[in-house]
């Protein structure tokens, strides 16, 4: 089995920085990818971005690409998100999840392991 615990979430001002962290325990996350997901208020649970722990290729959504950078550390167990020039609706609660196959997915069936969230918060 396979435990994720988020970390890095706060409170910062439109055009801020923040670093998130996922710890990963229990069986290494290698070979398979591991994703970022964020839920914001009355909205569904959206894919923000993917790496393959096997190799460091990357997937970002769009609404993320070229402000947000995912990375690991495999010697260490940990998933990172730098999150650059952050916006209001770049709130959510941000989830660290590890893929159930090989291949890059965007979608949360397609994961099968879950932290429990942290949240961010960006303010105008």
């Amino acid at each position: 089995q396979v435990q994720l615990v988020e970390s890095g979430g706060g409170l910062v001002q439109a055009g801020g920085s923040l670093r998130l962290s996922c710890a990963a325990s229990g069986r290494t996350f290698r070979p398979y990818p591991m994703a970022w997901f964020r839920l914001a208020p009355g909205k569904e649970r959206n894919f923000v971005a993917a790496i393959r722990c096997s190799d460091g290729s990357n997937y970002y959504a769009d609404y993320v690409k070229g402000r947000f950078t995912i990375s690991r550390d495999n010697a260490k167990n940990t998933l990172y998100l730098q999150m650059n020039s952050l916006t209001p609706e770049d709130t959510a609660v941000y989830y660290c999840a590890r893929r159930s196959g090989y291949a890059i997915v965007t979608t949360s069936s397609g994961y099968d392991y879950w932290g429990r969230g942290t949240q961010v918060t960006v303010s105008s």
